[in-house]
């Protein structure tokens, strides 16, 4: 076998990463990891400068311990190492990532392959997830064209229910913009012995406040603000 592409004073930064939070803290699939970079150092040589382990749920796509790895392998010219190609990512965009920056990374269970070969083979991975897409969304078009029932049946009592809770956070919100706008307007009927509707209305427009919808006030819109605040203080009352 030719090791003549490795140094042995090759300098390292290891990262590992399990899928999900169990595994995690189990280490399970961890201390394989582990044991493929010491099985690697000791046949190629070199060290490792640090060791980063990310825990991912498979809904993350981000990866922080991944960027300081990166980050840390390009500030410390070294290099990345990694167990798997799957650990590393079957996302095409974060093998060509590191290639755009000249980050150099190795596989441990492919160490003689190069940077061309990774390429390639993340491209495959890549491919493969999309034609799993495309023949399932074939799929399920041919089924509708059968006239198969596809969905969820109970979609339109979902829809139903996220359009109230949307309805109801409008609500809110507006409430929320009214019992502020009506403290401005306190404000301005005590301090500056405005009464009219349209001489408030002008004040609110001069400071550069505006409505709930961000348009100007108008004598009408402080009427209304008013007649409100005077009912649930009426209310109060009672």
């Amino acid at each position: 076998m030719n090791h003549s592409h490795q140094t042995r004073g090759s300098r390292y930064v290891a990262y590992l990463r399990v899928s999900t939070q169990k595994q995690g803290q189990s280490g399970l699939g961890l201390e394989a990891q582990k044991v493929a970079a010491q099985e690697y150092l000791a046949t190629f040589g070199g060290e490792i400068l640090a060791e980063f382990i990310e825990v991912e749920s498979g809904k993350r796509s981000d990866r922080p311990e991944f960027t300081k790895a990166a980050d840390y392998a390009e500030l410390a010219n070294a290099t990345l190492l990694v167990a798997k190609l799957d650990r590393l990512s079957r996302d095409l965009h974060f093998i060509t990532s590191l290639q755009k920056r000249g980050i150099r990374f190795k596989l441990c269970d492919l160490p003689e392959i190069d940077q061309l070969t990774i390429h390639i083979l993340a491209a495959m991975a890549e491919h493969e997830a999309r034609m799993i897409s495309i023949r399932t969304t074939q799929a399920l078009r041919m089924a509708k064209e059968r006239g198969a029932t596809l969905g969820n049946p109970l979609l339109a009592v979902q829809r139903n229910r996220d359009t109230e809770a949307a309805n109801e956070q409008r609500v809110l919100k507006q409430q929320a913009w009214q019992s502020k706008i009506l403290k401005v307007i306190d404000h301005l009927e005590h301090s500056e012995g405005l009464s009219t509707c349209q001489a408030l209305a002008d004040a609110l427009n001069e400071r550069g406040l505006r409505t709930a919808r961000g348009a100007k006030f108008s004598l009408p819109i402080v009427s209304r603000l008013r007649r409100s605040r005077n009912s649930i203080m009426d209310k109060g009352d009672k």
